[in-house]
């Protein structure tokens, strides 16, 4: 009977906290400011979505919208939204950004400057390793993820 309780209390703690992952990214609303036009940027909202983030998209353009984050255009990206108080500029998988919101860095946010080939909503036959960066408050920047391609044979670069 013991041995009953304790697998039903484990599987219920469980199935609890598994949903409250999935809740949290549901419940997590990204601004993204992108242009109409932009068909990587619909690719990079449907990659959030599918991720559980529930996404409002303002098709004004980002230019102002990444100004006022505090981000420099050298670290620029088609697309800029806003997350919980961060910036997320460009092409940034959505697990680093869970990972962000889960850490909670004292940053503007992150950045995927570019559009690096096998980033979300840039998948291509022949990705490239790319940089996630952590842009600071101060405005400087700090590797937070590398992203490797999955098949380096297919690689048209090398990060070392």
């Amino acid at each position: 009977m013991k041995l009953l309780t304790r697998k039903l209390l484990l599987k219920s703690m469980l199935a609890v906290s598994l949903c409250g992952m999935i809740s949290y990214a549901a419940a997590t609303k990204v601004e993204v400011y992108k242009s109409p036009k932009c068909k990587c940027c619909a690719k990079w909202v449907d990659h959030m979505r599918a991720n559980g983030f529930t996404v409002e998209t303002k098709n004004i353009g980002n230019k102002e919208a990444r100004k006022r984050a505090g981000i420099r255009p050298s670290l620029g990206s088609c697309h800029t939204s806003l997350v919980e108080g961060y910036a997320i500029e460009g092409h940034v998988p959505a697990s680093d950004i869970k990972k962000l919101l889960k850490e909670r860095p004292s940053a503007i946010g992150l950045a995927a400057p570019g559009m690096p080939k096998g980033s979300p909503g840039m998948e291509s036959s022949r990705p490239n390793p790319y940089n996630v960066l952590l842009i600071n408050k101060e405005g400087s920047v700090s590797v937070y993820k590398r992203h490797l391609p999955s098949d380096k044979n297919k690689s048209v670069m090398r990060l070392k």
